[in-house]
């Protein structure tokens, strides 16, 4: 089909270049054969990340109040973290919030490397609350502090230990299904709080044998798993920033594109935004095969990269010629 005339008599094809917004798309004239409800994953990751805040919020305010009774630092430490889970609960929704946006002249992309973002403020919430729990747990240690209402202590323990075991599974299970790293590592950040509020049930039941030593030494436990926690958080969420994937993604993407005929050679790059797999295949074809080819070859390697590497989102053709 013949362009229309534009400046300088050169073709014209104003139907025929896809934009978002003002700017190109170029992975719109490649589509995958699947694709996702975006809008569903993400009302799903909302309502996981309200559910949880509530459920922590709640637990964490009960062992607040009796940490304050008893005078634990172990229990003070479980709930000063579980607590920091809500703060981090609001930053991961503010992440898929701000992810919403659509692409523009200064954010090509959009905005969904906010929800990589929300990770550090995730892991900074994380450490802040082990230099809290490590500070006051010494501070008993060394001045020999007393553990009251032991029973009570327990039984907030214990209330942790469930809480925080529940908003795990939820939260996992909700991050697994819309593949999003950052409700993944927010659900094993919780998992292992409830090892922290494991740990401070096992300071007061020491005391409760008569060993008061117990309560400041589960609170060390417990700053221990918090900073347990944050270095497995920490490095997830640089992996993600620094555009880390699994090298077999690249293997999986670069098999599909070489096994359909035409492509002589391929080179693949991967990159995770958001929860948006990017895959980038450039393709070495015969140099004497024209554009609308080129084309048709990439609508092919996209089908089958469809069906090798189900988990990308966005795939994007270049072709190149093979050296004569």
């Amino acid at each position: 089909m013949a362009g229309w005339p534009g400046a300088g008599g050169q073709p014209h094809y104003p139907d025929r270049v896809h934009k978002t917004l003002g700017q190109r798309d170029p992975a719109a004239a490649f589509p995958l054969a699947h694709g996702r409800d975006d809008a569903d994953e993400r009302r799903q990751a909302n309502r996981a990340v309200a559910v949880s805040a509530i459920g922590l919020g709640a637990t964490g305010l009960v062992e607040l109040l009796l940490a304050l009774v008893t005078g634990s630092v172990g229990l003070l430490g479980d709930a000063i973290h579980n607590l920091s889970d809500v703060s981090t609960s609001a930053v991961v929704f503010l992440g898929f919030r701000l992810s919403r946006r659509p692409p523009t002249d200064r954010y090509p992309y959009g905005l969904e490397r906010a929800e990589d973002l929300a990770g550090v403020g995730i892991a900074v919430v994380i450490w802040a609350s082990a230099a809290f729990a490590g500070f006051e747990s010494v501070r008993k240690l060394i001045h020999h502090g007393p553990t009251a209402h032991v029973a009570a202590g327990i039984a907030a323990a214990v209330l942790g230990i469930l809480g925080n075991l529940l908003v795990a599974w939820y939260k996992r299970r909700v991050g697994k299904r819309i593949n999003s790293a950052t409700l993944l590592a927010d659900a094993r950040h919780s998992w292992l709080d409830a090892l922290s509020s494991a740990g401070a049930l096992a300071g007061l039941v020491a005391v409760a044998f008569g060993q008061p030593w117990g309560d400041p030494v589960a609170g060390l436990a417990v700053t221990a798993f918090i900073c347990h926690v944050g270095y497995g958080v920490t490095t997830d969420v640089v992996h993600r920033l620094a555009d880390g994937v699994d090298p077999e993604i690249i293997a999986t993407a670069e098999t599909a594109a070489g096994s359909v005929p035409g492509v002589i050679h391929a080179h693949a790059r991967a990159r995770w935004t958001g929860r948006t797999l990017r895959v980038e295949i450039e393709g070495w074809v015969d140099p004497d095969l024209p554009a609308k080819g080129a084309d048709a070859i990439g609508r092919q390697v996209a089908d089958r990269l469809s069906d090798q590497l189900p988990e990308a989102g966005s795939f994007t053709w270049t072709t190149r010629a093979a050296p004569a």
